[in-house]
């Protein structure tokens, strides 16, 4: 179990971070959280208590010798610099220690440990220490080893992650998350194109690249835990200067949602932007791409049955995402336009995808959709990563 109090992660300085830090006289719990960390590939610094300046108030050893902290006097010249508890990206409090670092500076990235299920009062004991987070293990393993490995790779701010969905077939998803990306990546951001419908032919297909070195998700299918988000990155077919996840022309048409969760995962620590073209149908592998994104798009036709039908996906989307928005694409017909068609499905409205003349010549040319980068499919796009960056940064949340 892993419960939110407040804050967001600890700013870092030149997106570089540091080692987490263990709090806690628990052997067993500090046996636990040392795995959990070696899983995540990093190494954290440990303490029995708040680390302070004063060699006589902490007994603290070091999982590492070096990287352990040489505690300073008051009267050394380093009295006056920033103890591990201030300065660590990620600190780990055992419960059995909770009441003890009370009077710590309160900080930003305290994740509050416990074990005892019942004990409802783990939580007064995190508002007390001004923990963002309350974790129990065993359940909340992947969820520690998932932030650990974050710290690992010395990642700031998790990819901003758009999800786009037809509201029916031929709605043009494809061609919209394709433009998303290809747009992202034009503007210098770091970007990944994730195709996540095993049904849909391929997009690297759709970009010209089926041919191109890389892996596909198939070879994904047996991930277990952590994968390293730089070594995702590399591995992946880059086309158009973006990296894409596909699916290739074999038999597996399923990846288990334990891969599709670590996937997707390491493909966020890396930043930038991820987007991820959506298929209609919701499994468990679906279910865990939803609860990853940031935002999700209904792309929609204005007609009224497409309307009908969209309104029962965005029905089962909404389960899980809480941001979705609809994009509507013409023709129009009678009666609507794109503020009636978000209205009849209650959604924000993202705006009308505009058509693009020679787009089908263009994709049977290898180009793809967004390609022109003055072109009204592509401003579309740039506008909307405007939009949604700002949003993001002003609510404190993902971005490049």
């Amino acid at each position: 179990m892993t419960g939110t109090i407040t804050h967001d992660p600890p700013p870092t300085a030149g997106g570089r971070q540091g080692a987490p830090l263990i709090v806690t006289e628990d052997t067993e719990l500090l046996d636990d959280l040392l795995r959990l960390c070696a899983a995540a590939g990093a190494t954290p610094e440990v303490h029995h208590s708040v680390p302070l300046t004063s060699p006589s108030a902490s007994s603290a050893f070091s999982a590492s010798s070096a990287l352990a902290e040489t505690a300073a006097s008051p009267a050394s010249p380093a009295a006056g610099r920033r103890t591990g508890w201030e300065t660590a990206p990620l600190v780990l409090v055992g419960d059995d220690v909770a009441r003890r670092v009370r009077g710590a500076v309160r900080r930003r990235g305290v994740v509050l440990v416990g074990r005892d299920q019942d004990d409802s009062g783990i939580w007064q004991r995190a508002v007390e220490i001004g923990a963002d987070h309350v974790l129990m293990l065993p359940d909340g393993e992947q969820w520690l080893v998932d932030r650990i490995a974050d710290v690992a790779e010395g990642v700031g701010r998790p990819a901003l992650t758009v999800g786009v969905i037809g509201g029916r077939g031929g709605a043009g998803a494809s061609t919209l998350a394709c433009a998303l990306a290809v747009t992202s990546a034009r503007e210098g951001l770091r970007s990944l194109l994730v195709d996540a419908d095993p049904m849909g032919g391929g997009l690297d297909v759709l970009l010209g690249g089926e041919t191109a070195d890389g892996l596909r998700w198939p070879a994904f299918a047996a991930s277990r835990g952590r994968v390293g988000g730089g070594a995702l990155e590399e591995s992946l077919p880059e086309l158009h200067s973006l990296r894409v996840l596909s699916w290739d022309r074999g038999d597996c048409v399923a990846v288990p949602a334990q891969a599709v969760r670590a996937v997707l995962a390491a493909a966020r620590r890396r930043g930038g932007t991820v987007v991820v073209d959506l298929p209609r149908r919701i499994d468990d592998g679906v279910a865990e791409v939803l609860a990853q994104l940031d935002i999700g798009i209904l792309v929609v036709p204005a007609e009224l049955r497409a309307v009908a039908a969209a309104g029962r996906v965005a029905a089962a989307v909404g389960m899980v995402l809480r941001d979705l928005r609809v994009a509507v694409r013409g023709p129009y017909a009678g009666g609507l336009d794109d503020r009636e068609v978000a209205r009849l499905l209650d959604l924000p409205l993202v705006g009308e995808v505009p058509v693009e003349s020679g787009l089908l010549r263009a994709t049977e040319s290898k180009r793809p959709p967004g390609t022109p980068s003055r072109g009204p499919l592509a401003r579309f796009c740039r506008e909307f990563w405007e939009r949604a960056l700002v949003e993001t940064d002003g609510r404190g949340g993902s971005g490049s």
